[in-house]
Order: C-alpha cells, then structure tokens, then sequence
C-alpha cells in the first residue's frame, strides 16, 4: 500500500512528521524492522497514535517512509562528493570518504540501504521497490558523472555509464558486507580498488 496521505501543510506539521520517521529509522537500524511495532515508534517519539495514524495510513506505510529517509541520511553523508564523480579524482576521494567512514564507525552496522534488503525484499515487494528506488538514486550519481567523463573523452566511446555505475555499487555493497561481518574496513578498500580498476579500464 502506497502512502495516501497529503505532505504535511504546516512547520509543524512537518516537524512532528520528522521527528516520528527519525525515531522510527532508529529503531529499525538498531532492533530490525520485524522488532520494531508502532507502539514502539509511539514510546520512542512520543507521538500519539492518532498522530502517527494522520501522517502514515498503516505500519507497511511507515516502513516505506523510513526506506527514504535511511536513504536520505546515507546519499547525505557522502554530501557534496556524490556532486563530483566526473573525475578521477572525484571518484577517489569518494571511495576514501566511504572507507574512513567504516574506519570512524569501525565496521559496524554495514550499509543502512543493503541491510533492509534481507528483511523486507522477499516478503515486502512494495518495501523492495522502494529500496530498489534508494539504490538508483545512489547509483545514478555514479551514472551521471561518468556520463559527463565520457562526454569530456576521459572514457571510451563505447563504455557504458549503467553497467560501470551498476558494478560499482556491487563492489560497495560486498566490500561493506565483509568489512561488517569480518569487523574489518579493509575489506572495503579492497573491494574499492578492484572497482577503481575496473573504471580505469574504460579510461579513453
């Protein structure tokens, strides 16, 4: 079921809305969503039940909210590199910016994205489009600056943006997965070289 209810109109509004998808969005990163009820939500945030029922039509339509919002606190970390990808250099100091970040959080809690994947894909097909959709938007930052690269003649004519963009991320997404599991960033780096190297053979 698709969200049916109008964006709030007021600050206020709009606030409260916030505050409940944020707390929502700890919850399921910190308990999983399986473990996360609404009156868990309500108890975190402080919000009523009327009010969670006047801001989302049911907990499937919360869920789907807190996909967005987790993608919009992953791509919001990455800032103004994600803007940058046209260049080599831009690449780097992204996939540096990624590893240190793994390095601060000292592989713990993996991708915030890739880790609703097992909870809600197979069971949740909406929830799956929806993480679908945050993957995309990640990956078309990628996309578009190697789009540009190509255009500038810093790529051959004949590399493809969708395919190289698309085989990165998988390399994010094995790379956070072992340095997660193995508690390890290293593992990152590892998978970020062997992408850099897989762009660098499209170089012109």
């Amino acid at each position: 079921m698709t969200n049916t209810q109008a964006p709030p109109a007021t600050a206020k509004g709009r606030a409260a809305r916030d505050r409940i998808l944020q707390g929502a969005a700890e919850l399921v990163a910190e308990k999983g969503v399986a473990g996360v009820s609404l009156d868990d939500v309500r108890l975190r945030t402080g919000a009523s039940r009327s009010q969670l029922y006047h801001y989302f039509t049911d907990r499937d339509d919360l869920v789907r909210a807190v996909i967005d919002v987790t993608a919009d606190g992953v791509l919001g970390r990455q800032g103004e590199l994600l803007n940058h990808l046209d260049s080599w250099s831009g690449i780097d100091r992204w996939f540096n910016a990624l590893v240190q970040d793994q390095v601060n959080r000292q592989a713990i809690g993996g991708c915030p994205i890739g880790s609703l994947v097992s909870q809600l894909a197979e069971s949740d097909p909406d929830a799956r489009t929806a993480i679908a959709a945050a993957f995309d938007r990640w990956e078309r930052h990628l996309r578009d600056g190697l789009t540009r690269m190509r255009g500038r003649g810093k790529l051959r004519k004949d590399a493809d943006p969708i395919e190289l963009a698309t085989a990165t991320m998988a390399s994010i997404q094995g790379g956070l997965l072992l340095a997660q599991v193995r508690r390890d960033p290293r593992q990152l780096r590892i998978a970020l070289n062997a992408a850099r190297n897989n762009l660098r053979l499209a170089s012109a």
